[in-house]
């Protein structure tokens, strides 16, 4: 999972703001309400999932006059945890955060859960992938990145094998009919940024806030986003698909409950989930992470996104020959 010192920053406010808003707010309700929602996650404390789930309750649980509670069930790259929901009521006393790992996880049989048995709720966060570059290197620039790679191939540094970031370098390289790329894994976002700056590799596979500081000083640049629309943030950029290249692929956070759940208590979940993420306290916390205001989406347009999401995964998990 990656991570930032934004993230830590992250988690530290959620501390302050728990003791400050949150606390009597949870005694209140819990006098009220002797059962709390289950926030589930399968990720544990300060890392991305954990801190984009805390941040939504902090007021989701006020708007819902309902206390919220973190349920953590770890493994299988997000398959416990979809087991798990599973085993509970249809009810509307759950939400469980959906990640691009679950749908790693979905695609690789980790797990019999489908997303037909899930109803979305909202998303809250929408990282883009981004093709990072030595600022050195004419490849910076987006079209001659793609004339670069349909005479060769290109190194691409990734976070491990098998999940988003190599998936991200296989799709855009098959649907833009350009020369494979060399894959090249590390165990952290640290030695890809380092690898980049020597030359050793071409091409990082990154989210603009691990990246955002060498971008801002001139060291590393943006050639490509995967993104539906250009990222504000990254505005002189453009998307693969403005190049002729369909792809979208971002890691995503978002909302999701099980199907079933009555469609009144669905859209009072929903609607205070999108409630508590137009808020300050949120709002504030993804510009912190590099994102804006367009990362919290309702139910429609996020469920549309995970389809897309567990279908391009397949795809290319097929490709890389992780799925036969």
């Amino acid at each position: 999972m990656k991570k930032s010192f934004k993230l830590f920053l992250a988690a530290a406010f959620l501390v302050t703001e728990f003791f400050i808003v949150a606390l009597p707010l949870m005694i209140t309700s819990a006098k009220a309400d002797g059962h709390p929602i289950q926030a589930i996650t399968h990720a544990g404390f300060g890392g991305g999932t954990d801190v984009t789930t805390r941040m939504m309750l902090l007021r989701t649980r006020r708007y819902l006059k309902q206390d919220m509670q973190l349920v953590n069930k770890k493994g299988g790259g997000g398959a416990a945890s979809m087991d798990y929901m599973m085993t509970l009521p249809a009810d509307g006393q759950h939400t469980l955060t959906w990640t691009t790992g679950h749908a790693v996880s979905m695609a690789l049989g980790k797990t019999k859960v489908k997303l037909s048995d899930m109803q979305p709720l909202a998303r809250g966060t929408d990282d883009p992938q981004l093709f990072v570059v030595n600022c050195k290197n004419d490849i910076k620039d987006a079209k001659k990145f793609i004339s670069a790679q349909k005479s060769k191939s290109l190194k691409y540094g990734t976070t491990h094998v098998g999940g988003i970031d190599d998936v991200s370098a296989i799709a855009f390289t098959k649907k833009g009919k350009l020369t494979d790329p060399t894959i090249v894994p590390y165990k952290g976002v640290g030695p890809i940024k380092t690898n980049l700056i020597k030359g050793d590799i071409d091409v990082g596979v990154l989210n603009l806030g691990e990246a955002v500081t060498e971008i801002e000083d001139g060291t590393l640049c943006v050639s490509v986003v995967l993104a539906s629309n250009r990222m504000e943030k990254l505005s002189n950029v453009p998307t693969a698909t403005e190049l002729g290249i369909p792809v979208v692929l971002s890691t995503v956070r978002g909302f999701v409950t099980r199907k079933g759940v009555p469609a009144d208590r669905k859209k009072q979940l929903e609607d205070a989930m999108i409630k508590a993420m137009e808020h300050k306290y949120f709002q504030s916390f993804l510009t912190d992470i590099g994102l804006d205001s367009t990362s919290v989406v309702g139910a429609d347009e996020w469920g549309k996104q995970m389809e897309v999401m567990l279908a391009e995964m397949t795809a290319q998990l097929k490709a890389l020959g992780y799925i036969n």
